[in-house]
């Protein structure tokens, strides 16, 4: 059955089957979204071979991250204003372009401009992919489908460079795009299909200024990163004017986050110290995680003579220290509530990783390198995973969402500014050491250089200098990249120990929140995300004892059947009971004791054809939804709610809660 639209904010409910096939569309959109961030990473040296352009090659990975930051944070409210429907086969067509230009790119330019548009449609699928579970999956399922979702996200993001290695040697690098047309063809008519429409009454604001000059800033930035010391002096007009130019849009952003309505990152964020501190270690994090997954892949393809494919395999002593240490950190924060030394720990293992793969060259082992990767890759995830987790323990609940994002957003734009930075230092170094190899053994051509597979065909003797150019060139790029974790320990210092909510206890295993995937900036979204994660945990051994302190004398099954005529007698006409039985499939007869038994009860009467509540059933149900409000105070009232405004939503929003989960109640007991 194809969804219909709904004039309301979630559409009506969903069978299980038609629940899975919404879940499997998104969750190709997310794989796709999230596999794009790392799969070209393996693929870098063959593409600069084909393709030319040294320089310009850690814009392959930026071009992507920037624009699906930005895109991050406006789908969300675009997807209240047009439909999240819409926007999330919208961002599935941009990525279908963005794949085909690059796929079909015949220069660095072209290449770097279909990443662009693959970041913007990545961006929407991943937000919106957020946004819909939250349409679809009643509260009670929600934790489990988003924890999948987390899990995709991470995992994608772990074995991106295998899989463009793989694509890379047994096809072409061009297929590292190709293969998101098909997969995402089929997305786009399962989500015409499945997906159901959903219309919001309120209409946000947007910030758009906010969002173009921060975006203006970050573009200058790292423009003048990749110039600096290459296309241009470090010291020239132009890389000067960048940096000015990165400087002033910076000021003006936050002169316009003063002045806006609701802005993107409301600065009153920094006047809490754990969101000032965590948003730096997300930036620090981002900044060390994707430029090492970016440029490793390229170390083991020219230092080593790894294949594509093998460069992906090599690189996952790194992705699994990341995965192993991210799943550690978070179980171990759940238990104990503790989180202040992970970071501390975590920027300092980075550190030593940084350092010890600095020291790598031709003539390390695959075990130690193998070590030095596991290293990093502990030191991340030891690091990222408690980041999220310390925001959302200690904001109000009127920042949740925006705190939410605001962190991941650092750590978008630490991954884009890290990639910069790496590729600079790596091809400033490099130009350096190939001139200095090129002297020692003239007459090599430049195409045989920049090819991983025909530099290691060259006698040893003449391949051995251009070999050590690019050991040398790595080591140069980790040795610098060491201050800066070790910024990022100095600053962990200041992170406060903050008791932890029980709300974010819940979240602390998901693997989603260890790797920042992006989310909506929503508030009574992000209340809701920390509510499913609460009831997965605990309200299924609850909702007896909720019952039973409700002060009705219902069984659960009346209880069930008061719900039920309740939820769909608002939706429209008064039921009958073979509605509902057609509703949970089950045969009318089976159903019709317990309803006929709320009749004499007194709780159900005849109307309209149909059934109704009476108003002794009217009062029960009353009773129902205020011992469920009750019980999700009691869960949330660690929550920082000083400002009446935000108490006042917050109560809003329980009521919401609280009807809503005895309507799925309600439903899971048919």
């Amino acid at each position: 059955m194809t969804a219909g639209d709904v004039a309301t904010g979630r559409p009506a409910a969903l069978s299980r089957t038609q629940m899975n096939l919404v879940f499997t569309t998104i969750l190709l959109g997310m794989l796709l979204a999230a596999l794009d961030q790392t799969i070209v990473s393996s693929a870098l040296p063959t593409i600069v071979a084909d393709l030319g352009g040294a320089g310009h090659m850690a814009w392959v990975v930026t071009a992507y991250m920037l624009t699906e930051a930005v895109a991050s944070v406006l789908v969300g409210k675009f997807g209240d204003l047009f439909g999240r429907k819409v926007i999330f086969q919208l961002s599935a067509i941009l990525f279908v372009l963005g794949s085909a230009v690059a796929g079909l790119a015949h220069n660095m330019t072209l290449l770097i401009i279909g990443r662009a548009i693959q970041g913007i449609g990545g961006g929407g699928l991943m937000v919106t992919a957020q946004a819909l579970i939250a349409d679809v999956i009643p509260l009670r399922d929600r934790g489990r489908y988003q924890g999948a979702l987390g899990a995709v996200f991470g995992l994608t993001t772990v074995l991106g460079p295998t899989l463009g290695g793989l694509f890379t040697d047994h096809l072409s690098w061009r297929w590292c795009f190709y293969i998101n047309l098909p997969v995402a063809v089929v997305m786009v008519v399962m989500a015409a299909r499945t997906i159901p429409s959903v219309t919001i009454a309120t209409k946000p604001l947007i910030d758009y200024l906010g969002i173009v000059l921060v975006t203006l800033g970050v573009v200058s930035l790292i423009m003048a990163l990749e110039w600096g010391g290459d296309e241009y002096a470090w010291t020239s007009s132009v890389i000067l004017g960048m940096f000015g130019c990165a400087a002033a849009f910076f000021l003006l952003f936050v002169l316009a986050e003063k002045r806006a309505p609701e802005p993107m990152l409301p600065l009153r964020l920094f006047a809490n110290p754990v969101f000032t501190v965590c948003s730096v270690l997300s930036f620090v994090v981002g900044f060390a995680m994707l430029g090492a997954m970016t440029f490793l892949p390229s170390y083991l393809q020219y230092v080593d003579g790894v294949s594509a494919t093998g460069s992906g395999f090599r690189t996952l002593p790194l992705m699994a220290g990341l995965l192993i240490m991210s799943m550690v950190s978070g179980s171990v924060i759940s238990r104990t509530g503790k989180y202040k030394v992970f970071p501390i720990v975590g920027t300092a293992v980075m550190a030593v990783g940084l350092f010890l793969m600095s020291r790598m060259d031709q003539h390390t082992g695959v075990l130690l390198e193998s070590v030095y990767m596991f290293v990093l890759g502990s030191g991340l995830g030891l690091a990222m995973q408690v980041l999220t987790i310390a925001v959302q323990n200690t904001v109000a609940y009127g920042d949740l969402g925006t705190a939410t994002a605001g962190v991941t957003f650092f750590r978008t734009v630490g991954s884009t500014v890290g990639t910069a930075v790496f590729g600079t230092l790596y091809s400033n170094q490099l130009t350096s050491e190939l001139a200095t190899a090129y002297a020692a053994v003239p007459g090599v051509s430049s195409s045989t250089i920049t090819d991983p597979a025909a530099l290691h065909t060259l006698p040893e003797a003449d391949a051995e200098p251009f070999i050590s150019a690019y050991a040398s060139a790595i080591n140069h790029v980790f040795t610098w990249v060491v201050p800066i974790a070790l910024v990022g320990l100095l600053v962990s210092f200041f992170l406060k120990q903050v008791p932890l909510r029980d709300t974010a206890r819940a979240g602390a295993t998901d693997v989603g929140e260890g790797f920042g995937t992006p989310d909506t900036a929503d508030a009574d979204r992000q209340l809701e995300r920390t509510v499913a994660q609460l009831i997965r945990r605990r309200a299924s051994t609850a909702a007896p004892s909720i019952l039973a302190g409700s002060g009705t004398a219902l069984s659960p099954g009346q209880a069930w059947v008061v719900g039920q005529v309740h939820l769909r007698g608002r939706r429209g006409s008064p039921p009958t009971l073979e509605d509902v039985a057609a509703a949970h499939r089950v045969p009318a007869d089976v159903l019709a004791p317990v309803f006929l038994q709320a009749v004499e009860d007194g709780h159900l009467r005849p109307e309209g054809g149909g059934l109704a509540l009476t108003a002794a059933g009217s009062a029960a149900f009353a009773q129902i939804t205020a011992a469920w409000r009750q019980w999700l105070v009691g869960q949330l009232e660690d929550w920082d709610t000083t400002d009446p405004i935000d108490r006042a939503r917050l109560d809003r929003a329980i009521d919401a809660l609280a009807d809503r989960l005895l309507e799925e109640e309600a439903a899971a007991r048919a």
